[in-house]
């Protein structure tokens, strides 16, 4: 009776699940926001609107990578003027340099669970090494449309000078926190 339960355990365990796969950020469920300290007064906080990317996971090899391409025109703080200074040459020259990218380059484990993705954030065309601590992780199949999908939260935490994006420092907050949740579809 035993044998029967374990073969019937492991014939209703998801092993999809566990096998490498190659998936696609979905825009419309990813948010990649930051927030930083405006004039010592009050806590800024923004939005880009328009993302893309992929993402490769495969936990049983304990194996995974991720791009996001960001669109730096697409900054979002409720404010448009501020948000027109934020696209213009003092903080991202979005014109020259349309593009903020994330590429990791490697990712650590706690057991069975993705902990950390590191890798190189471009941002006006500066690349610096930068670690996103993953603070939620599921996979599985989507109530709804029945589709694979992998989320994931994370955060990290940066200095803007590092970029070259000086403007208005020491005023305006040097450490720029990020926040990215992201939802991406397994490539069928």
């Amino acid at each position: 009776m035993k044998k029967y339960l374990i073969v019937a355990a492991l014939a209703a365990f998801p092993f999809n699940a566990l096998q490498a796969a190659d998936y696609t950020i979905d825009p419309g469920h990813t948010y990649v926001s930051f927030a930083i300290n405006h004039l010592g007064f009050s806590t800024m906080r923004g939005k880009f609107d328009r993302q893309s990317g992929s993402m490769h996971y495969d936990p049983a090899g304990k194996k995974a990578s991720v791009t996001v391409e960001i669109d730096a025109a697409s900054i979002d703080t409720g404010h448009d003027k501020r948000d027109a200074h934020l696209r213009a040459p003092d903080f991202l020259n979005a014109v020259e340099n349309p593009t903020i990218t994330f590429e990791s380059t490697a990712v650590t484990w706690s057991g069975d669970k993705l902990a950390s993705v590191s890798g190189d954030l471009t941002i006006l065309g500066v690349s610096k090494p930068v670690t996103l601590e993953i603070i939620a992780m599921n996979c599985g199949t989507h109530p709804f449309n029945k589709k694979q999908i992998c989320g994931f939260d994370a955060t990290a935490s940066i200095k803007r000078s590092d970029f070259g994006v000086n403007y208005g420092l020491p005023a305006i907050g040097e450490v720029l926190d990020l926040q990215i949740e992201i939802e991406a579809s397994k490539n069928e």
